[in-house]
């Protein structure tokens, strides 16, 4: 999915809500030349039946967020609460009523030659209109990437840092290359970390198995989410260890998480059939129950969300009132 943006589209840029077409940046700025930016992606799913749009976890996507900055020393002033509710305004005052991807991107703004970092920083935050970003109803078939997952002493995976996204840009194009829809990285200990874009479960001998954290992958909200839906709602055991290459083509289901993917089967790994190749029940269950929870259907995951019409909240108050 490649979302096309309008120009006329309101971002927040320069600290004032602007159109997209004028927030520019200079062609010497740093974050250009070096990769020196931290973004964040938040979904938000639009209820047809309620006539609302759900923003999913946005607190805890704007806390790490900051704390991910923190890595390149860049300072992002407005609290998590106060990006909360400058992101709600910014989708009422494009008047969304689909699916939304919000992407806040903060950068080294100095407009000159030279990879040493200044205290000069920027921020901007903008709402796009975004279906699925993978096909997935028929389950995706991945490939496992020659690429290896960048280590967290070279670019912290777990940051998402700009720089480190051409390590997925390169899996991500040998996968399409190779005619596979994603990538699968291996870590340089020949573990399976993540997707070029995503984390990944695996189901096998009636466990969901997830790399953990120190595999060199993203600490992904929508992974957090997943593993509490399985022990909550199917009661089952997530088990974070290591996995082998290997446990992919002998495991009963597979299938990537992430905010931009949701939850997405896979149905073959490197030519090789997942199960039986089809659909697993614990894969559609998740995946029911995820959307769902997203769209404000249960009543126990409410707290995940804020509502963008139902809040009237103005950007400078400090604080975001979520439902439930």
């Amino acid at each position: 999915m490649k979302a096309e943006a309008d120009p006329n589209l309101i971002c927040y840029f320069g600290g004032q809500y602007v159109p997209l077409g004028e927030a520019r940046v200079g062609i010497l700025t740093h974050a250009l030349h070096y990769g020196t930016g931290v973004f964040e992606g938040i979904r938000a799913h639009w209820d047809e039946a309620q006539q609302e749009l759900f923003l999913m976890r946005p607190l805890e996507h704007y806390q790490r967020w900051k704390q991910n900055c923190g890595i390149l020393r860049i300072v992002v002033p407005p609290s998590p609460e106060e990006l909360c509710a400058i992101t709600l305004e910014l989708m009422r005052r494009n008047a969304l009523r689909t699916n939304v991807y919000v992407r806040p991107i903060a950068y080294k703004s100095a407009e000159r030659v030279g990879v040493s970092t200044d205290d000069q920083d920027a921020f901007a935050v903008i709402a796009l209109p975004f279906g699925d970003y993978l096909h997935a109803e028929k389950g995706l078939h991945a490939g496992v990437s020659s690429w290896r997952r960048i280590e967290d002493n070279a670019i912290p995976a777990r940051a998402k840092i700009c720089g480190a996204y051409v390590n997925s840009a390169l899996a991500s194009d040998e996968a399409r290359q190779c005619g596979f829809d994603e990538a699968i990285f291996l870590n340089e200990s020949g573990h399976v970390a993540e997707g070029a874009t995503c984390n990944i479960f695996m189901l096998r001998k009636g466990s969901l198995i997830t790399p953990p954290v120190t595999e060199n992958v993203l600490e992904g909200i929508t992974r957090d989410s997943v593993m509490q839906l399985a022990q909550r709602e199917l009661g089952m055991q997530v088990v974070e260890r290591p996995i082998d290459r290997s446990e992919l083509y002998v495991c009963d289901e597979l299938f990537f998480t992430g905010t931009a993917v949701g939850v997405a089967p896979i149905a073959r790994v490197d030519h090789r059939p997942v199960g039986d190749g089809s659909l697993g029940a614990v894969t559609r269950g998740i995946q029911q129950l995820y959307f769902d929870a997203t769209r404000g259907h249960l009543r126990t995951y409410l707290n995940w969300l804020a509502p963008v019409y139902q809040s009237r909240m103005k950007p400078e108050q400090d604080q975001i009132s979520l439902v439930g």
